[in-house]
């Protein structure tokens, strides 16, 4: 009731200015009246600050639009679940797209300032790691341009995955602090506090009628509380949100333990609940890095979805209807037991029926495969389901129950069909597969580009895609033309705009198709090449001023920015570098030289990954250090890769490595970038 009053109340309003005035006397009033500064005393931070919350404060008004015009409409809505986002720095970004960078830059230079400075202040957000967190953020920005309601779910990490040092050219982890500063983009929802909860046991007991319920008794509870961020459309009236839970204790401190002396374990709650959401990726080499991990995806599941399902009590009567109202997209298996936790909502707490339960559940998810590798299929022991979620693994042992009914039923005769699709592996103790449970569970399961969607059909699960016709489809991957041309290639940009006639390719990329009228076209390829240039020049200065290298900009550079790992074979990138650093002793001169540069981090516990990186900088000092190669050939390694960096690197290519094992990269949304 309290809701449809605020919302119903006719409040004056008047739109926040989009000209360089308007934006200048909001900077100055939030250094004034939040940062306490004035324009004399303003350090760069900030100055940051005060235009990133001039910037949100002129998103408001939409994205109070947007939720209002959602929630009036009761139309479909996307819940996007992903254990990773990798948004990049968000300043520039919204700017753009409220179409405000020339009035906000004006804005900024008469205080004093410089914007370009100013977007490097700002930290790379440490929600993600590769391209399961980039495909997320490029998702959320497609939906909120095309107008798509979206809600995207993820954890708020307190240090990210980590920030990358090299010591005597090894990996050293060390913690991504990028909150130190606060970030300008997020709104607190300290009000919004849902319980998670974990371990205890389950007991059954019958009600009145004789009908027998489920209690999940004796957890260890926490708290996830809301922290949501704008992802704005491309100057359009959208504005949908990124929703990131922070794991916090139900009781923070314990004043009678630590009166009694027992300091440290007055706050051991704080340090458990805590601990949820404080890295991503944990390293799960040992059993503890295990059960975090675990901990980590329920966690998330479990409040996105009590979240979704409050909401839609709170616009309709009943759950019947959900899958009409809402799709939850699992990006990969780690929401997974998005499935069980679903069945628990619907059976435990709204006391649905199960066969009711598993037609809603089944009609509401849909789940994106992104790998080939089958290690990278998520299983989880039974014995650690069974300690820390007694009761939904209770859910998944019915659902394996009755799926492998189904399947004897159907294919009686075929056992060694019936391993492959089970849910949980036929041995004692046998392990659950997260990517069978997202099958059964799903409508829809697609693959990530037309060759994945067929090996996932043909080689991986065809046994499934035999049993569920059409439920196997592709959605090739995509990229934002947003962010990774128009804000950092702006050359490249104007001259698209130009040759297009218009700027109607940063929402309909197919418009660039004009440009191949002009590839053989002598003026157009000197544009071309001097802008292609001008990216290489900025990019040098940058390595240079950070990092002491000096790399010719007339050189080929040559780049391979990606997750170290095996089948993305950075290993045969760099063995091919000592394979040209051996022609040239020999004397063989290369006809132009190359600059070789890496990008990437290594997973803490993979050590062969982490061995690679060591050899390349090995490689590196050689190379380097030679006087008789140094002018033809150079190595270098940009540490911490995010992808503040990626919009430096990519405008600046000559040559794209994508040399992972065939039909082992899904599909690799870095070769888009760079095409």
């Amino acid at each position: 009731m309290l809701r449809r009053m605020i919302l119903d109340a006719s409040i004056p309003h008047r739109p926040l200015g989009m000209d360089a005035d308007s934006i200048r006397e909001s900077i100055l009033d939030h250094l004034e009246h939040v940062r306490v500064r004035d324009q004399h005393s303003a350090s760069e931070l900030d100055l940051f600050h005060a235009i990133s919350y001039a910037a949100r404060a002129r998103l408001a008004d939409r994205w109070h639009r947007t939720r209002q015009r959602d929630w009036d409409s009761g139309g479909k809505r996307v819940y996007y679940l992903s254990m990773e986002y990798l948004p990049g720095r968000l300043l520039r970004d919204a700017l753009c797209n409220l179409g405000i960078v020339e009035s906000a830059r004006e804005a900024v230079r008469s205080l004093g300032g410089d914007l370009d400075r100013l977007f490097e202040v700002e930290e790379d957000p440490g929600l993600g790691n590769g391209g399961l967190g980039r495909l997320a953020s490029c998702f959320m920005d497609s939906m909120a341009t095309l107008g798509i309601g979206a809600v995207g779910y993820g954890i708020r990490y307190d240090y990210g995955i980590f920030r990358q040092e090299i010591h005597d050219g090894q990996q050293v982890e060390q913690p991504d602090v990028w909150l130190a500063h606060g970030s300008p983009w997020e709104v607190p929802r300290t009000d919004l506090r849902i319980t998670v909860r974990y371990n205890g046991r389950v007991e059954p007991r019958k009600d009145e009628d004789g009908r027998t319920h489920f209690e999940w008794l004796d957890t260890d509870d926490v708290y996830a509380v809301a922290y949501d961020i704008p992802v704005p459309g491309y100057q359009n009236d959208t504005v949908n949100t990124l929703r990131l839970w922070r794991a916090v204790p139900v009781k923070e401190f314990d004043l009678e333990v630590f009166n009694r002396g027992d300091h440290d374990r007055s706050v051991v709650q704080r340090g458990y609940a805590e601990n949820i959401s404080r890295i991503l990726y944990p390293n799960d080499a040992g059993p503890p890095g295990k059960e975090l991990r675990l901990r980590q995806e329920y966690f998330f599941v479990s409040a996105s979805l009590q979240d979704a399902v409050r909401r839609h009590l709170g616009r309709f009567e009943s759950l019947d209807d959900l899958p009409d109202r809402a799709v939850f997209q699992l990006n990969d298996t780690h929401p997974a037991l998005s499935i069980a936790e679903m069945m628990r909502i619907l059976i435990d707490e709204h006391h649905v029926d199960w066969k009711r339960a598993w037609a809603i559940t089944k009609r509401c998810f849909a789940y994106t495969n992104h790998t080939l590798l089958p290690e990278a299929l998520e299983t989880w022991p039974q014995h650690l389901l069974d300690r820390l979620l007694p009761r939904q693994l209770d859910l998944i042992r019915e659902i394996d129950r009755r799926l492998r009914t189904d399947i004897e039923g159907q294919y009686p005769d075929q056992p060694e069909k019936l391993a492959r699709m089970a849910i949980i592996e036929q041995r004692p103790q046998g392990h659950v597969r997260m990517a069978n449970l997202s099958i059964v569970g799903s409508f829809s399961v697609n693959g990530v580009s037309a060759l994945h969607s067929q090996l996932l059909r043909e080689d991986m699960f065809p046994d499934f895609d035999a049993y569920y016709p059409n439920r196997f489809r592709n959605k090739t991957n995509g990229v934002t033309p947003r962010r990774w041309v128009l804000e950092c290639n702006p050359g490249l940009a104007a001259l698209a705009t130009e040759v297009v006639g218009d700027d109607g390719w940063v929402t309909d990329l197919s418009k660039m198709k004009a440009l191949e009228a002009l590839a053989d076209d002598a003026a157009f390829q000197a544009r071309w090449n001097a802008v292609k240039r001008a990216n290489k020049v900025a990019l040098s200065n940058r390595i240079q001023e950070l990092h002491g290298v000096s790399l010719d900009p007339d050189a080929i550079f040559d780049i391979q920015i990606k997750r170290i790992h095996e089948y993305k074979r950075q290993l045969l990138n760099i063995l091919h570098v000592v394979s040209r650093y051996r022609e040239i002793k020999r004397g063989q001169l290369p006809a132009a030289p190359r600059a070789v540069i890496f990008g990437g981090k290594a997973a803490s516990g993979y050590a062969v990954a982490k061995q690679i990186i060591h050899l390349i900088h090995a490689v590196a000092a050689v190379v380097n250090d030679d006087p008789e190669v140094n002018e033809h050939l150079k190595v270098f390694y940009v540490p911490n890769y995010r992808v503040s960096w990626a919009e430096r690197l990519i405008p600046a290519a000559d040559l794209s490595e994508q040399i992972s094992c065939a039909g082992q990269e899904a599909s690799g949304t870095g070769n888009m970038k760079f095409a």
